[in-house]
């Protein structure tokens, strides 16, 4: 399975960059929208699939989410103070770490502006990538590819730039998924590839138990768990467990079991056509009415009404 997986990412990528070697430096400006940390914004609200061009800019606090966070650096490079211990993010190197590790940008040197994406956390289990890579993501460390950029055209650059300004079209979540997806599984196998990972280690203890508690759910939510499944997966009562939960991400373990489900569901709604019915028991529900309950709760509309405002969105 793995190697007919990799055989269609390997086509998929090399297609591309062809294409990118072809292609003007003139083509690759950015004219979207640029973006800065808010140090405002709620410790771990999600961000979403997400890919983004920043601005360079010292963070007054730390940021936590539970996303898998890419940065791509076109110019200088970017110093991280992840919980005690100071990283740098080079030029011209793609990073991957854990959103939800504490992480605060210390220090930048230049003002040429960088990317940033974001994964949700279950999308990227999903994908089961060689498991010392993602293991190495989860103790807390920050990746770097070994790929470094060679010529004056960059081919993570025209990627992330492509996926950027296209992040407000109706087809962005089913290519993005597909791109990052096939950029991971290429990172991964060459850093795992009859060698050590390279990672700049962040982590001196153990995953924390909500981060237990988060891995857990991300990877079981499409089976029927409760409460109590989460809370013995790490030896808690589940009220404990509960309030634990909920004091570090606002909300209880039941709603985010609910927000993992309904996720998936709508990846489901906007990149296939299996009838609504199917998708509520993949994705965990035990009937169509909580689904749909649960569906229109965070949507504000129902399963039909999601897809079909999607598919509406792609024939404009």
């Amino acid at each position: 399975m793995f190697r007919k997986e990799w055989r269609k990412f390997t086509a998929f990528y090399t297609f591309h960059k062809k294409k990118l070697l072809k292609m003007p430096e003139e083509n690759m400006q950015h004219t979207g929208p640029m973006y800065r940390f808010d140090c405002r914004r709620q410790e771990f609200a999600p961000y979403g699939l997400t890919c983004e061009v920043w601005t360079p800019d010292l963070m007054r606090r730390p940021d936590r989410h539970n996303e898998i966070e890419l940065n791509y650096v076109p110019a200088g490079s970017i110093a991280y103070l992840f919980q005690d211990r100071r990283v740098v993010v080079p030029c011209g190197r793609l990073a991957v770490f854990w959103g939800l590790v504490p992480h605060q940008i210390v220090h930048y040197e230049s003002d040429t502006p960088y990317y940033v994406c974001t994964i949700p956390f279950s999308l990227f289990l999903e994908w089961r990538l060689p498991s010392a890579f993602t293991d190495a993501v989860l103790r807390g460390g920050v990746l770097l590819d070994d790929e470094r950029r060679q010529g004056k055209v960059d081919y993570d650059e025209y990627l992330l730039r492509r996926m950027a300004s296209e992040s407000d079209k109706p087809y962005f979540q089913e290519i993005t998924t597909l791109e990052l997806h096939a950029r991971l599984l290429r990172m991964a196998v060459g850093l795992t590839k009859g060698k050590q990972l390279e990672t700049q280690s962040v982590y001196s203890d153990e995953i924390s138990l909500v981060e237990q508690m988060a891995i857990y759910i991300a990877r079981n939510y499409r089976e029927p768990i409760k409460v109590t499944d989460v809370g013995a997966a790490v030896g808690l009562h589940p009220d404990y467990a509960n309030a634990l939960f909920k004091k570090a991400f606002g909300l209880t373990l039941g709603e985010h079991i609910i927000e993992e489900r309904v996720a998936h569901a709508q990846r489901m709604l906007v990149t296939g056509n299996q009838a609504v019915m199917n998708i509520a028991f993949e994705c965990g529900f035990n009937s169509v009415s909580s689904f749909n309950a649960a569906f229109q709760k965070l949507n504000g509309c129902t399963p039909r009404e999601f897809r079909k405002q999607c598919r509406g969105k792609v024939g404009e």
